[in-house]
């Protein structure tokens, strides 16, 4: 819950380009016009152009509120975005990302590239070893994120990552079952991550990167 408007707010990762298809722009803004309508609070990386620019656009077209967090460094290489609410300028990457986290009631991972693979797996980490137990929600209508995916089934079947953690990625192919995943606090993983911190407390750690 954002501490300023008091909504519930969604941290949505996504790309600061936008691809070489039409239909990644046209779910940036149903995303951006969905977040608005349901009255969230839309979190996101704070630039004009790209993907985020399309999903910032179409959220304040509807009436939505936006929080953008950008570092300074991109400031003026992501074209940050004047026509929010509220944008902050942060020192670098690892203080955008520990604001979005913490601010952010759940997590979307829209097509994106490398820098949204290190927010999407920053947060995955992050769950894995207790640090939060907010829902990751992938909306993935072209299968785009199927490849990354596989990659992670191969750290599962290698025995370098677990189910359960790999499970923590939910993939839904449309908007409307995303977002009604996230508007669900997850109370099972809240349960999971205050068992692992009385273990800690017993002195027997539980996961591990």
């Amino acid at each position: 819950m954002d501490e300023v408007s008091g909504r519930r707010a969604i941290a949505v990762f996504c790309g600061a380009r936008k691809g070489r298809e039409p239909a990644f722009a046209a779910l940036a803004a149903e995303v951006g016009r969905a977040i608005a309508a349901r009255g969230w609070l839309l979190v996101y990386g704070g630039s004009s152009v790209g993907l985020m620019g399309e999903m910032a656009d179409a959220a304040l077209a509807a009436g939505g509120e936006v929080l953008g967090v950008i570092p300074q460094q991109l400031l003026h290489q992501e074209a940050g975005h004047t026509g929010l609410q509220r944008l902050e300028i942060v020192a670098d990457m690892p203080v955008r990302k520990t604001r979005m986290i913490a601010v952010a009631d759940g997590f979307l991972v829209l097509p994106g590239g490398f820098g949204t693979l290190d927010e999407l797996f920053e947060v995955v980490t992050l769950r894995q070893i207790g640090l939060h137990a907010k829902p990751i929600v992938l909306c993935d209508p072209f299968g785009y994120w199927e490849p990354m995916l596989a990659a992670c089934q191969g750290l599962v079947d290698g025995g370098l990552a677990s189910p359960r953690d790999f499970g923590t990625m939910e993939r839904f192919q449309t908007v409307t079952d995303a977002l009604g995943r996230l508007a669900r606090d997850d109370v099972e993983a809240q349960a999971a991550k205050a068992g692992r911190e009385q273990r800690m407390l017993r002195g027997d750690p539980d996961g591990g990167a």
